[in-house]
């Protein structure tokens, strides 16, 4: 296999210092051909978590202070040759064999631009406490169905995401839905049957108002992305999805205060 350069994207605000260290540490587990140019986005006078990302080979930017959007579109625009992106939060995970196996099946699928695997949820001490499988029903999903990509771990074609225009610095939630939904429309989405990421749930973070505020958003981007003709009708699908997806989130966050 000939190498592969990918880009992790990794915002942080230099908080979560022991977490930090675990999700960079993740980016050196990749398979030995997948060469990966790890951009940190982080605060200025977060010191010592720039310490921690420069000690590991990371590239530093100052965050813009324009949101989760504008720093990933920041971290993007320092794009080199590298091919893919993927993204990761400063306390989630990536699974180097399940991101070997979705570079593999993108490599073979140049009609493709993005490949997404398995994403496990674990708690606060590592423990996984949920599996999220969804594999090509996810994608059947995305238009109007609730979002079940994994935006960690996800392998985007960046050429495909540079010609989707970027993240939209409006969005602060659904920032991945519309997104997915913009290459929706370039290429092909890849389901991967191995984990390739894993994403720290924490039980005390999501508020009712964030859940509601998410919903809100996440139905006005996929109404956006509707036909002008059918878009009046999609709050009579709508509102049922979300209201199973707060009933997820809610038993997802139950175990993850259970297993404390």
């Amino acid at each position: 296999m000939d190498t592969v350069r990918l880009m992790v994207v990794l915002p942080s605000l230099g908080e979560r210092l022991d977490s930090l260290e675990l999700a960079l540490d993740s980016c050196l587990s990749l398979p030995a051909w997948v060469t990966a140019t790890v951009v940190v986005v982080i605060p200025h006078q977060a010191m010592e978590a720039r310490d921690i990302a420069m000690r590991r080979g990371a590239v530093l930017i100052d965050d813009p202070g324009l949101g989760m959007a504008g720093a990933i579109n920041s971290a993007i625009s320092t794009r080199s040759d590298e091919r893919y992106y993927i993204w990761l939060g400063d306390d989630d995970v990536l699974v180097g064999p399940g991101i070997g196996r979705a570079v593999e099946r993108l490599q073979m699928s140049p009609r493709a631009v993005v490949a997404f695997g398995h994403c496990e949820y674990i708690n606060e001490m590592g423990t996984v406490i949920g599996t999220n499988a969804a594999g090509y029903l996810a994608a059947l999903l995305l238009p109007w169905g609730p979002n079940l990509i994994p935006h960690p771990g996800t392998v985007v074609s960046l050429d495909a995401l540079e010609e989707a225009g970027g993240f939209s610095p409006e969005l602060s939630y659904a920032l991945d839905l519309d997104m997915f939904l913009k290459l929706r429309k370039l290429g092909q989405f890849l389901s991967v049957r191995a984990v390739t990421a894993q994403f720290r749930w924490h039980a005390d973070s999501l508020t009712v108002a964030d859940r509601r505020a998410s919903s809100r958003e996440a139905m006005k981007v996929k109404a956006s992305h509707l036909p002008a003709l059918i878009r009046p009708l999609a709050l009579l699908w709508q509102w049922p999805v979300a209201w199973a997806s707060a009933l997820a989130a809610r038993a997802v966050t139950w175990v993850a205060r259970k297993k404390r």
